[in-house]
Formats: structure tokens, C-alpha cells, sequence
């Protein structure tokens, strides 16, 4: 066989590998095969019941035929989370009278500072639709965990403490299961029109 011949056999064998690939993602996306990590993405959400602002408790059950986005954070985040609840405040005023038929959750990973009261003074500079959620520690650990997101405490000088803590905007059906990360960097006209597709 000559050098010519192996050079063909080789790259007819990684074009063949590549097809091979490529056909399996498209079944994996297409839902007609499953892996683990279309495991790993529906398993993102699950039960809780939390408290919300109005010291009102709230389950995942309270959500049910509403498509929601979710958001970790707390109220003594200096830049990240007052950005992304400004951007989801703003998408939620472009949906207009749609807005009633979606839901919006900031969910505390610093339960220890904020109560329902300190979560409704925060959230009275955004949206009314935005709904803050706190709880005890263990209840956060459980509905952090549904989400896999990651939360730490990070002690500051003087004996104070930020939190480091997964910034990502979920996106939930109107049964409660994952649909994708939600992007509020395409603009606010796209986002709604985005979340309008679920309503």
C-alpha cells in the first residue's frame, strides 16, 4: 500500500468518526438518544419551599403551569446580582401585561442576613414581579443543591463576609423542568420575546 493509500485511508476514517459525532449530538439534541449529560440537565431543579418577601410560603408547586426564571444571589452583592435583577426588571416591563403569566425568583444563598423584610426592602427598587425567597440554611442548602449552584461564604476584614456564588439565570417550564441558562446580555426586546415562546 502506498504512502498515498494510507493518507486516504486515514482521513476517510476521521471524516467518518467526525460524521459519527456529529450524528450522535444531533441525537442527543434531538432528545432521541440519551447520555448523561442530557441527565445532568434535566436534573437541574426540583422541589423546595421557601419564604418569600411577604413572609408567604412558597413552593415549587406555587409555580406550576408558569414558565419562571431563577436567580441565586444576595442582597449585599455589590455588583452582580442588582445588575442581573435590573436586567430581568427591565425584560419583565417590556413583557407588558404578559408578565402576569411568568414568574420571577431572586433565591438567597445568605439566609443568615436575608429575612423576608431585609429581601422586601431590597426588592422594592425592582419589579414587582421579581419574588425574593429565603429560608433557613438547610432549606437553601436543599434548593441549591436541586440547582446545582455553588455558594460559599467568604469572611471579609472586620468580621464581615461576602458570598461567592453561581450567577447563572435559570430558565423553567411550565412544569417546572430546565429548559436552558437565559441569556440578558442579547437585549431586552429578545429576552422577552424569548420568554414569550413558554407562556
Amino acid at each position: 500500500m502506498t504512502v498515498r493509500s494510507v493518507r486516504i485511508l486515514v482521513i476517510s476514517a476521521a471524516f467518518l468518526a467526525g460524521l459519527f459525532l456529529c450524528f450522535g449530538a444531533v441525537l442527543v439534541v434531538s432528545g432521541r438518544m440519551s447520555t448523561p449529560v442530557a441527565q445532568q440537565i434535566a436534573a437541574v431543579g426540583g422541589p423546595f419551599k421557601l419564604i418569600d418577601q411577604n413572609g408567604k410560603a412558597v413552593s415549587d408547586q406555587d409555580l406550576k403551569g408558569h414558565p419562571f426564571l431563577v436567580f441565586f444571589g444576595f442582597t449585599h452583592c455589590p455588583d452582580v446580582c442588582p445588575t442581573t435583577l435590573f436586567d430581568v426588571s427591565e425584560m419583565l416591563r417590556a413583557l407588558g401585561p404578559d408578565a402576569d403569566r411568568t414568574r420571577a425568583l431572586f433565591i438567597t444563598v445568605d439566609p443568615e442576613r436575608d429575612t423576608p423584610a431585609v429581601m422586601k426592602d431590597y426588592l422594592s427598587s425592582f419589579d414587582p414581579h421579581l419574588s425574593g425567597l429565603t429560608g433557613d440554611p438547610a432549606a437553601i442548602a436543599t434548593v441549591a443543591k436541586a440547582y446545582r449552584v455553588y455558594y460559599k461564604k467568604v469572611p471579609l476584614d472586620g468580621g464581615e463576609y461576602t458570598m461567592d456564588h453561581t450567577a447563572i439565570v435559570y430558565l423553567m417550564d411550565k412544569e417546572g423542568r430546565f429548559v436552558s441558562p437565559f441569556s440578558l446580555k442579547r437585549g431586552t426586546e429578545a429576552a422577552a420575546a424569548d420568554l414569550r415562546r413558554y407562556l
